[in-house]
């Protein structure tokens, strides 16, 4: 029974990564319900659906949900939030066994849905495939618990670790397989950041150009203490393709302020330090929006700042088989530096994949 559990369990991730990019604020979530080894009932949630994947799939299976299997990677619901308890739902099918992936760590959940559907006679396994089903929903795990965004950091390098020659041209270092990759976390992500550094040197539209559809457009963020972003900058000409927000110093340029805002950004004052935003004030300013993931493409100097502080979950860097030696590039990672190994933070590699002719590494920062 545990292989087979494990089977169709694979399938429920599969059908939950198909709400990529259309269920934020909420997790990602497949159900396949199954009867005498027959599929008779499969889902997957969308935020825009009034109905969760559980519930598509029973209703998918109407009376043969009667006596059978229902597999899911998160633990069903057992309170009235935009939809109805899923756990009433299930009670009321007859489904017979319910074997999930994970407790929900929602407040409002957490163990209680297990709790209901034990009660209701309806047999529980919960916890085959968790750690997939962990890192599947790690940004809701995170979001839900904290009420802070999941940070992943992103950045293309050669061999030797640099984002940049120095030049004033810029020139791609990764290959167009890596950027194609590089959308898709837009895609997964809620919000894009970066320094006006990057804005000034590359002039990007930091918009998701996936090709594929997102419940709600790509949030671009800047760090610009002293209002530098120009008026005629990619950026300020694409504000009708989402929504941009600059986080600046308290003591801003009140008519730069107006003459951004008439251009269709949102301004956020904030204190300072050392004359920078700090970036925890900026992740919780993205929480209470409702924002679950924020991917960082910034310049060396955001990079160091956001691992210094200790903000980021997640490093994806994509290596390009290129060497630039010398004195003059720029690292993936400036400000001051740590002075010992000891400071150093400890990463785990969690996957390496070729892409193109790069490769593609991604580690976790231990906390």
């Amino acid at each position: 029974m545990p292989n087979l559990d494990n089977a169709y369990m694979k399938q429920v991730f599969q059908l939950a990564l198909k709400g990529k990019g259309l269920t934020s604020p909420n997790p990602m979530v497949g159900a396949v319900l199954v009867r005498d080894g027959e599929l008779v009932g499969e889902g997957f949630h969308q935020y825009h659906e009034q109905k969760h994947a559980e519930v598509l799939a029973l209703d998918q299976a109407g009376e043969k949900a009667r006596g059978a299997t229902l597999y899911v990677n998160l633990e069903p619901c057992c309170h009235r939030g935009r939809t109805g308890p899923c756990c009433r739902y299930i009670l009321d099918s007859g489904v017979a066994r319910v074997v999930a992936a994970m407790r929900d760590p929602n407040p409002l959940v957490k163990g209680k849905g297990f709790e209901q559907l034990t009660m209701g006679g309806v047999e529980v396994v919960w916890g085959t495939m968790e750690s997939e089903a962990q890192r599947l929903n790690e940004a809701y795990v995170k979001y839900i618990t904290s009420h802070i965004p999941f940070v992943i950091a992103k950045t293309g390098a050669t061999l030797d670790g640099k984002i940049s020659s120095g030049l004033e041209s810029q020139q791609w270092i990764t290959s167009v397989e890596s950027r194609h990759r590089g959308h898709q976390l837009r895609l997964e992500a809620d919000a894009i950041l970066v320094g006006i550094g990057t804005i000034l040197k590359d002039d990007p539209r930091l918009t998701d150009r996936s090709g594929q559809p997102r419940r709600r457009p790509l949030l671009r963020v800047v760090l610009d203490s002293q209002l530098r972003l120009p008026l005629d900058s990619q950026l300020a000409r694409t504000h009708h393709e989402g929504a941009i927000i600059l986080f600046c110093a308290d003591g801003r340029d009140r008519s730069r302020q107006r003459q951004l805002e008439n251009v269709g950004m949102e301004i956020i004052p904030a204190f300072t330090v050392r004359g920078r935003v700090p970036l925890e004030v900026v992740l919780e300013t993205l929480g209470q929006r409702q924002v679950m993931s924020l991917l960082i493409e910034g310049g060396a100097e955001v990079n160091f700042e956001a691992v210094q502080t200790q903000i980021v979950d997640k490093l994806i860097c994509f290596l390009a088989p290129k060497i630039l030696g010398g004195t003059k590039g720029v690292g993936m990672f400036g400000g001051t530096g740590f002075f010992t190994l000891d400071q150093a933070p400890s990463l785990l590699f969690s996957k390496t994949e070729k892409i193109g002719p790069d490769l593609m590494i991604e580690a976790y920062f231990h906390k």
